[in-house]
C-alpha cells in the first residue's frame, strides 16, 4: 500500500497540511497539483517537459484508455508508465465520471453501468470489479474506486441513492483489489452533493471499509463556493488525518488555496491545459487572454517574475503573434506556463505550511 506521513500543519487556525505520499514510482510532496493525462498524454506537453515544470504525479483515465487503445495493448507494452514514457507516479480515475458525463446511452444498476462508447457507439459494461481489473493492468500507483457521480442539480433523494451505491461499489472495489503491493493504493470517493450530513455519512462509510486515501468527488460542478467549502469541511472532519485527501477536478487557483486551508492534499483539473490551448495564461493577477490586441506590443513575459520556460524566453507580443498566425507553439507555451503556475502555487503553499505562515501567505494572494 501507499504510505503517507504529515510533515507539518493540520492544526490551529488553518487545517492546511504538508505531507509526503510514498508510491512505487517515487515520493509525492503535498499539497500537490496533478496534471491530467486522460489519454495517456498531458495535452501538448511531453514527459520531459512535465518534469521541467515540476510535475510529480499525473493522471490517466480508465474509461478513455479502456476504449482506446484498450488495457490489453497497454499491458503488452509493460503498463501505462512504459507505454507513455513517464517514470513517475500515476493516479488513474476509475472512469465513473466519464461514463455518466460522456456515454451516449447508459443504464445504471447495482451491478454496474451498461453504456455505449462515445467514440463508436459500441456497447460496454463497467462494474466495480472491471474498473479495478483495468487499473491493475495499467499498473497505476493509485487506483480509484468506481463511484456514482450524480449531476449537481440532482435532488436529495437521488444523491442519497448515489451515496449508498458508491458505498456498495467501493466495498466491491476493495475486495477485488485486495491487499496491494507496497507503493500502491486504492482511494475511496466521497459523494453527497452539497449536503453536509450526506458527506459525513459517505466519508464514514468509506473509512469503515478502509482505503489508502480518500477523494472528494461530485463538487466543483457549478455549486456556490460557500456550499462547496461547507461540504469539504464536513468531509475532512470525518476522514482520518493519516491518509491523503484528494479533491477531484479542482483547478481554479483561489479555490485550490481555499481547499488546502481545509485540509486537502491533492488536486487535478484540465483547466491549465484547456486554457492554454485557447491562448489564455494564468497569472497571480488573474487570467490573461494573450490573443487580445492589447498585447500586440507588450514585450513583457506572460507573468512578471515567473521562472517557467515560456516566461524566461518569450514575450506576450511574440506569443500573441504565434497564436494569431495559427502557430501551435503559442498555445503550447501558454500551456507550459499554466501548468508551471499551478505546480508553483501548490509548492509555495507547502513551503508556507512548513514555515507556519500559510494564513498570511494565502491572504497575500490576489483573489
Amino acid at each position: 500500500m501507499t504510505g503517507f506521513r504529515l510533515e507539518g500543519g493540520g492544526g490551529g487556525a488553518s487545517g492546511a497540511r504538508a505531507g509526503v505520499l510514498e508510491t512505487a514510482h517515487g515520493p509525492v510532496k503535498t499539497p500537490v497539483f496533478m496534471p491530467v493525462g486522460t489519454q495517456g498524454s498531458v495535452k501538448g506537453v511531453s514527459p520531459r517537459e512535465l518534469r521541467e515544470v515540476g510535475a510529480q504525479i499525473i493522471l490517466g483515465n480508465t474509461y478513455h484508455l479502456h476504449l482506446r487503445p484498450g488495457e490489453e495493448t497497454i499491458g503488452l507494452a509493460g503498463g501505462l508508465h512504459s507505454f507513455m514514457g513517464w517514470d513517475g507516479p500515476i493516479l488513474t480515475d476509475s472512469g465513473g465520471y466519464q461514463v455518466f458525463s460522456l456515454a451516449k446511452l447508459r443504464k445504471v444498476s447495482d451491478e454496474g453501468v451498461h453504456f455505449r462508447s462515445h467514440i463508436d457507439g459500441s456497447e460496454r459494461f463497467l462494474s466495480p470489479e472491471k474498473a479495478i481489473d483495468i487499473q491493475l493492468v495499467l499498473g497505476s500507483d493509485i487506483l480509484m474506486v468506481l463511484d456514482e457521480c450524480p449531476p449537481s442539480e440532482a435532488d436529495r433523494a437521488a444523491i442519497e441513492r448515489a451515496v449508498e451505491r458508491t458505498r456498495a461499489w467501493a466495498a466491491r472495489c476493495r475486495e477485488r483489489a485486495g491487499r496491494l503491493a507496497p507503493g500502491y493504493g486504492l482511494f475511496g470517493i466521497v459523494q453527497g452533493g452539497v449536503h453536509a450530513d450526506l458527506r459525513r455519512q459517505s466519508a464514514q462509510a468509506l473509512v469503515e471499509i478502509g482505503f489508502e486515501g480518500y477523494a472528494i468527488g461530485g463538487l466543483g460542478l457549478g455549486e456556490p463556493r460557500e456550499r462547496m467549502l461547507e461540504a469539504v469541511e464536513a468531509t475532512t472532519s470525518v476522514l482520518p488525518p493519516d491518509r491523503p485527501r484528494y479533491f477531484m477536478g479542482l483547478g481554479t487557483p483561489a479555490e485550490i488555496v481555499e481547499v488546502i486551508a481545509r485540509g486537502v492534499d491533492m488536486f487535478d483539473c484540465v483547466l491549465p491545459t484547456r486554457l492554454g490551448r485557447h491562448g489564455t495564461a494564468l497569472t497571480g493577477q488573474g487570467a490573461v487572454v494573450v490573443r487580445n490586441a492589447r498585447y500586440a506590443r507588450d514585450f513583457g513575459p506572460l507573468e512578471a517574475g515567473c521562472a517557467c520556460y515560456a516566461c524566461r524566453n518569450f514575450t506576450r507580443a511574440y506569443i500573441r503573434h504565434l497564436i494569431v498566425a495559427g502557430e501551435i507553439l503559442g498555445l503550447l507555451l501558454c500551456t507550459h506556463h499554466n501548468l508551471h503556475f499551478l505546480l508553483r502555487l501548490t509548492a509555495e503553499a507547502r513551503e508556507a505550511i512548513l514555515e507556519d505562515r500559510f494564513p498570511a501567505w494565502s491572504r497575500s494572494l490576489a483573489r
